[in-house]
Parts: structure tokens; C-alpha cells; sequence
């Protein structure tokens, strides 16, 4: 329930503990007296002072992902994650955060597999929104992962990342003590034949060794896993998944759907890399 999962929550003003008011409307409250409305599609605005300088997913990127996400083709994906996060969700009170939810179409895959308290952070709006509406008993907040969460200490048992921006202190804080951290990033290579035709940026070499470097102080590693998947994309769908990504922020779609040109499909590789590690033990 969405009141289960308020339990780990901070209040992003005072750090105090926040609860969950219902009436007349759901409202993040802390005993400070600071409180945060629930937006009308379900989600929750925690931004304060000058929010974020980053700039959030439009609309349209999020329709477009929604749209090719919801044709399958990452599935396996959303299953291996869902399967790796499984065997560190076993208790019946686990907490696991995705940092950079999006449509919150991967923290599905997981809650499916395995129900838990779940909280999902974005700086998209637009995003949240179909978050919230996909998963109702999750708390869906509207966030900045550079800033300090709001979220207690050593509160979760699983956060995940995938494709999105990493902050490994923030998540070292947050997570219990031999707490997983699921990243997951593109190998070189991958859709470079979408990249070919859309202008997307390539994979540059390298990247696997710069994320451990990154979490080193932080994290250990724990496991580390390559999924290929073959793709065949028609026009709107390889335009969709160009759009969706970074390549959405400077790029007009009706541009890359004339760069989709009119084949009736076109192969693709998608080529990720999924790596779990683990926070230190409290006596480490």
C-alpha cells in the first residue's frame, strides 16, 4: 500500500519523518508542519527552493517511450531485472527505490515478481504521471537524484538505476547495510544501427570500467551481466526510440521519423550491460 511504502520517506525541508495525510486529499506531511499535495494523477512534488537545473523528459519523449515500451521489445530485460532485485526482496517489509523511473515500467516488472514497498523518483512530470497511474501503490515522487533523497537512512533493500544518473553517496546512504544496486547501462554497440540513421549518439568505449570507478568507496561488486536483444522496428517505433532518449531534448520527432525512412522494418541490436553491487556490511 501507498502508506507502507510513506514509512522511509524524509521530509526534504527538515529531514523529519513524513506521513501520509488522506483528507481530504493525499498529502506528504511532516511533523514540522512542511507538506507536499499529491498531484491529481497520483504523484508527489518534493522540489523545493530552485528545484533543479536539469531538464525533465517532455511529453512527447515520455509518450514515445511509453509507446515503445509497451511493444515488448525490452522485456527481457524488465525480467532479468525483476529477477536480480527478486533475491534481495525477500522479506515481507523490503523497500526498493528506482532512481530515475520514468513510466515506471521496469519497477512493474519487479513489484509483479515480488511485492514490496516501492518508491519511484523523477524530475519528469510528465513522466510520473503514467508512473503513478501504472504503479498506484508505489510513491511516485518528483525528484532531483543530485540532491540528498528523501529518504531515511539504510531504508531500502534494492535501488536500481537504468539509464539514468547515478549518485553513488546518496545511494550508499539510503541503503541497508549489504543492500543491492542494480545499474543498468548500454554497451558499445548498442543500437548502432538506430544511431546510423537518427544522429543518436554512440556508445563510446570504456564506460563499464568509468561506472566502477565511480561507486569505488561506496559499493562492491557484486555480479555483472550482458543481455543482447534482436530488434525489428518499424518506422514509428525506431523514431519512438530514438525520441525517448537524449536525442529527444534537441532533436524534432517529425525530423527523425524522416530519418526512420519508410522500410517496413529495420534491425537493430540493443546491447546492455546490467551490473549488481553491493553496499559494505555495517562492520565493514
Amino acid at each position: 500500500m501507498l502508506s507502507d511504502a510513506v514509512s522511509v520517506l524524509c521530509c526534504p525541508v527538515c529531514q523529519g519523518p513524513l506521513t501520509l495525510k488522506e483528507d481530504p486529499k493525499h498529502a506528504l506531511v511532516c511533523g514540522l508542519g512542511h507538506s507536499f499535495d499529491s498531484a491529481k494523477q497520483g504523484y508527489f512534488n518534493l522540489l523545493t527552493g530552485k528545484g533543479t537545473v536539469f531538464e525533465a523528459d517532455s511529453a512527447d519523449m515520455v509518450t514515445a517511450r511509453q509507446g515503445f515500451l509497451d511493444s515488448g521489445h525490452y522485456r527481457a530485460l524488465a525480467a532479468l531485472i525483476a529477477e536480480l532485485a527478486g533475491q534481495a526482496l525477500a522479506g515481507p517489509r523490503s523497500v526498493v527505490i528506482d532512481a530515475g523511473t520514468g513510466t515506471g515500467y521496469y519497477l512493474r516488472s519487479i513489484l509483479d515478481r515480488t511485492p514490496a514497498r516501492a518508491i519511484g523518483l523523477d524530475i519528469s512530470k510528465f513522466a510520473l504521471r503514467r508512473a503513478a497511474r501504472l504503479n498506484p501503490e508505489a510513491v511516485n515522487i518528483v525528484w532531483d537524484v543530485w540532491r540528498r533523497l528523501p529518504i531515511a537512512d539504510n531504508a531500502a533493500d534494492v535501488l536500481m538505476v537504468v539509464f539514468a544518473p547515478r549518485n553513488p553517496a546518496e545511494f550508499a546512504r539510503v541503503l541497508r547495510p549489504g543492500g543491492t544496486l542494480i545499474i543498468v547501462t548500454p554497451r558499445p554497440g548498442h543500437l548502432a544501427e538506430v544511431a546510423a540513421r537518427t544522429g543518436m549518439l554512440e556508445i563510446e568505449e570504456g564506460k563499464a570500467d568509468r561506472l566502477a570507478d565511480t561507486l569505488r568507496g561506496h559499493f562492491s561488486p557484486s555480479s555483472s551481466h550482458t543481455l543482447d536483444i534482436a530488434l525489428e522496428l518499424d518506422p514509428t517505433e525506431l523514431a519512438d526510440l530514438a525520441f525517448m532518449g537524449p536525442a529527444g531534448h534537441h532533436l524534432d520527432r517529425r525530423v527523425l521519423a524522416h530519418a526512420a525512412g519508410s522500410d517496413d522494418k529495420v534491425a537493430a541490436t540493443a546491447m546492455f550491460q546490467i551490473s549488481v553491487f553491493t553496499a559494505p556490511d555495517s562492520g565493514s
